[in-house]
């Protein structure tokens, strides 16, 4: 099937279905339910629960944590067996759970769909399961109903089918069954059709159903969900990377450090468990935990600031976010018409200047605020709400903050008859008898009835004769009245002329000829959907932190470049818009040498958000998507993040989404953003310390037999130091709070390594210092007689890593600057640390297990002058790097 039925006549697309304007017959239904298969999304073969469950494992840091779980039994070390199999273990159900959860996007697109329809069958109106329809079936509609499938349209009465989800318009959109003759003409424009999952809202028509299942306009949105695959956040890129580096590493210098003990003839078996305890020393097998712990705890906080975390890695990739792609409608604007312009009396009024009136309204404006207010088919709900057409209830709403209450109007001026909006004339009119008439001069004649009528401009004005004016009638100055509509249009609004027609007695002919002829106009008012309050400041925000804001929208460019130009997302220096028809026209070669310079997209297809986030992709930059529709579901499940908003987001999206925003609030964003550069400044922090720490062992043990000394580090010293330092003080870096410069520096560059920014060089001095610090250490307590030498050493390189902890806290600030008090769990694990270290020295029965001695206590005072050399050589370091910036 293709999706050109736009273009055809009715006549044709019944030829070419090979049906009637009476249906199918219900042999003949059966028949191509056999052929088509049913009208219903089909789903792709879902993988088993436990191979999604087995996937956690093939991660390459995962298994060389598991090679690390096996040697550290071999050597009888079963405290450490068990928790690195805890850790992997539980990473695993983490990434289980998420996986499994993401699998029901498919369902919540099903939930979309109609239930039942209302067919004609046999030439006769019967209510059948949707899943039963066939192409060529005849299918009533009616308000309130979902459409069943893709459906070209022969007959349309006042017809109007809310499609914002899937194209993003705000406004229902009025239908009609004329043939449109633009083949590329976006899906919100093809006003002869009507899609599989919107919903009526007013008004009822027939039509001929055109696609089913998977070949409907969702059903391709849900082909294009299955297809797409979820890009690797940056951590999980880092990670991926920064293990393999490091388990080669690791393997080399084990290898190095065995081969030199047995040429300096130590004896094979201890060269061999220490050779295997440097290997599980100095991969970081805390570090899945650090990261999860860190997302999971960031992901608890984030849900106070209203954004829900559906997939933990994406708490860590809104730190890296270059660009975030944004929904117009729902997301950065109110999702509800309002009026913000009125043209009356010769004076162009915002909505806010309107407000401020203070002194009696000029008799035009009375008038207009009574047309608007009874001439309008919004209704009170019982809690009070407006509820009825987005443009009815922006009208009746200005009316009624204006002191013109609907009810107490209609009672005034009873509506006794009306001529529908008919899309060709483009306006409607309503009569009302007038029982009551606001004041006026008392010579001015009350009149028996009165008729307003409200349309597009350029129909009303052809229609019109006169103007009201606080000075009386004036002749009406057509060219002038266009002038100032198209330059409320330019702004994006929405334009209508409201005119009334006074009448001494009820009209014998109510046509559109009798009663849109000789009109008054009362004013224009102009209408959109306006930007939220916070959105301005959301956006600049973003610019500040280095992120660029897109808008993505499926609305009339004029209105894009509007909402966009007061939020700040273009300004003068650029303003770069461009259209779903203009983007259809370019290769992905050509788009992608521009793509970067874009801020704004107009009327857009679902395949094309997910072209412009492949482009954005392809020219390394890493893309959130924020959206609510159906429309917006494989964009969000192919960015980087994808942004689901809680109250207006479909089903569809949140399932495909990382990120919920629980208020709808674009700035909630920035936050999560903030807390994801904190979240990965901490993993940083962490990796800069356990790799210090590591390498510190490292250093120690390999530097040792060139300088001639003894191995410095039994076994189990180095398992110890590994246990109580990489795991609490490790851990409690992840509640660091953020750096004071968190939301002025820009995203970091995602293709930078781990190691970027002096990481890499600061693991390898200040390991380097930690293991001469060791190492003479060592030499010093032999050369001066002290037995207790490998207990002062063991000693000095567990605190000395107790002493980087505290110094790497934060890049710049100095710890003294900061407070110890400021990370009160860091400072906790750093006095159990201190007090676990202290006990295998000074506890009897410990010592034998450590194959450790009491210190003295000059001994214990020197242990400790020496444990603080590395915590000031940081800060020092720390100190001269400021120095560099002022």
């Amino acid at each position: 099937m293709d999706n050109i039925w736009h273009l055809k006549d009715i006549e044709a697309i019944l030829k070419e279905l090979k049906t009637s304007p009476q249906g199918l017959t219900s042999e003949e239904a059966r028949a191509r339910l056999e052929r088509y298969g049913p009208n219903e999304l089909e789903e792709k073969k879902k993988r088993h629960p436990l191979m999604m469950f087995i996937d956690q494992f093939r991660d390459f840091m995962i298994l060389v944590l598991i090679a690390a779980a096996v040697i550290s039994g071999f050597i009888g070390e079963a405290s450490d067996t068990i928790a690195i199999v805890v850790i992997v273990v539980l990473n695993a159900i983490i990434g289980f759970v998420q996986e499994y959860r993401a699998e029901k996007a498919m369902e919540a697109l099903k939930k979309m769909a109609a239930p039942y329809a209302t067919v004609l069958r046999d030439r006769r109106p019967v209510n059948l399961p949707a899943r039963e329809l066939v192409p060529g079936d005849k299918v009533l509609l009616e308000a309130g109903r979902i459409v069943p499938a893709d459906i070209r349209l022969t007959e349309a009465i006042q017809l109007k089918i809310e499609e914002a989800a899937l194209t993003g318009e705000s406004v229902p959109v009025e239908k009609h069954t004329e043939t449109i003759q633009d083949r590329d003409i976006p899906l919100g424009d093809r006003k002869n059709m009507a899609y599989k999952g919107t919903i009526v809202t007013y008004g009822r028509g027939e039509g001929v159903v055109v696609a089913t299942g998977m070949s409907t306009e969702i059903g391709r949105i849900a082909t294009m969900l299955q297809e797409e695959e979820e890009v690797k956040t940056p951590l999980q890129k880092r990670l991926a990377n920064f293990g393999q580096k490091l388990a080669i590493a690791v393997l080399a210098i084990c290898a190095i450090v065995f081969a030199i003990g047995l040429m300096r003839g130590v004896e094979p078996l201890l060269m061999l468990l220490t050779a295997i305890s440097l290997a599980v020393a100095a991969i970081p097998e805390a570090l899945p935990a650090v990261v999860t712990i860190s997302l999971a705890l960031g992901a608890k906080k984030m849900v106070n600031q209203n954004a829900l975390i559906r997939k933990l890695p994406a708490v860590e990739t809104l730190g890296s976010v270059t660009y975030i792609c944004s929904d117009k409608t729902g997301t950065l604007t109110l999702n509800r018409m309002t009026v913000e312009k009125l043209w009356v009396d010769g004076r162009l009024l915002s909505a806010e200047e309107i407000s401020n009136i203070t002194t009696a309204l000029s008799s035009p404006l009375q008038d207009l605020m009574v047309a608007l207010s009874v001439s309008n088919d919004a209704r009170v709900d019982a809690d009070g709400n407006l509820i009825g057409d987005p443009t009815e209830t922006a009208l009746c709403s200005i009316a009624e903050s204006m002191g013109y209450d609907k009810k107490k109007w209609e009672d005034k001026l009873p509506r006794i008859a009306e001529v529908p909006f008919d899309s060709e004339r483009k306006c409607m009119s309503t009569i009302h008898r007038v029982q009551q008439w606001p004041a006026r001069e008392p010579d001015e004649e009350e009149p028996s009835y009165i008729s307003f009528t409200k349309g597009a401009v350029d129909v009303l004005i052809e229609r019109t004769e006169e103007i009201l004016t606080s000075r009386g009638l004036v002749p009406v100055q057509r060219e002038q009245i266009i002038e100032i509509s198209e330059k409320m249009a330019a702004e994006g609004f929405r334009v209508l002329a409201i005119g009334m027609k006074r009448w001494e007695g009820l009209p014998q002919e109510i046509t559109p000829d009798s009663i849109e002829r000789g009109l008054t106009l009362l004013g224009l008012v102009g209408m959109m959907d306006p930007p939220r309050a916070e959105a301005k400041e959301a956006v600049h925000l973003c610019k500040t932190a280095g992120i660029i804001p897109v808008m993505i929208t499926g609305d009339h460019p004029l209105t894009a470049r509007a909402v966009a130009r007061r939020i700040g997302i273009i300004d003068d220096s650029n303003s770069n818009i461009i259209s779903g028809a203009e983007l259809d026209r370019l290769s992905m070669e050509e788009f992608e040498e521009q793509v970067e310079k874009i801020r704004v997209y107009a009327r857009v297809a679902p395949q094309q958000k997910l072209k412009i986030v492949k482009a954005l992709q392809d020219k390394g930059q890493f893309v959130a998507m924020t959206g609510d529709g159906v429309n917006d579901a494989p964009a969000l499940k192919r960015a980087d993040i994808g942004v689901a908003m809680g109250i207006t987001g479909t089903d569809v999206a949140k399932e495909a989404a990382h990120m919920i925003l629980l208020d709808d609030n674009f700035a909630t964003i920035v936050k999560a953003v903030k807390e994801g550069r904190r979240i990965f400044d901490n993993i940083r922090k962490f990796i800069k310390y356990t790799m210090t720490s590591n390498s510190g062992e490292i250093w120690t043990i390999f530097l040792a037999p060139f300088l001639g000394l003894p191995i410095p580090l039994l076994p189990i010293h180095i398992l110890w130091i590994n246990l109580v330092t990489d795991g609490l003080p490790g851990l409690a870096l992840a509640a660091e709070p953020p750096e004071r410069d968190i939301m002025t520096r820009p995203p970091r560059d995602p293709k930078e390594s781990i190691f970027a920014h002096g990481l890499g060089i600061q693991v390898i001095w200040v390991g380097l210092l930690m293991g001469l610090v060791s190492l003479f250490t060592q030499a010093w307590a032999i050369r001066t007689g002290h037995e207790n030498w490998q207990t002062m050493v063991f000693t000095v390189l567990c605190l000395s890593q107790m002493g980087n902890v505290l110094a790497i806290r934060s890049e710049k600030e100095s710890l003294f600057s900061q407070g110890l008090l400021s990370n009160m769990p860091l400072f906790g694990a750093f006095i159990l640390t201190f007090a676990l270290q202290m006990a295998t020295i000074y506890i009897p029965f410990l010592n034998p297990i450590f194959k450790t001695k009491p210190l003295t206590v000059g001994e214990l005072m020197t242990t400790l002058l020496l444990s603080s050399v590395v915590f000031f050589a940081v800060e020092t370091d720390k100190f001269l790097r400021r120095k560099r910036r002022i």
